[in-house]
């Protein structure tokens, strides 16, 4: 079994997303959900319902992000 960053995806409601990719991301897009849907038996995903969990969890593990984050709330506020 393939270890992915990604986990099942919960059915949430579908969100209407329009952006333009470049045409190698989309077919990684493509792969990324067809070995997601076929290891958790959900069949192939859309690539459009992977973008915002990939985001959530590059946000999520960014270092740098959480970092400057932290350093931002701590700033007094003018």
């Amino acid at each position: 079994m393939t270890k992915l960053k990604l986990g099942p995806l919960p059915d949430d409601k579908p969100v209407k997303l329009t952006v333009e990719l470049p045409a190698a991301l989309h077919r990684d897009l493509v792969a990324y959900g067809e070995i997601l849907g076929s290891e958790s038996g959900q069949g192939a995903i859309d690539p459009a319902r992977l973008i915002v969990p990939m985001l959530e969890r590059f946000i999520a593990t960014d270092r740098g992000f959480s970092k400057a984050r932290k350093l931002d709330r701590k700033a007094p506020n003018p």
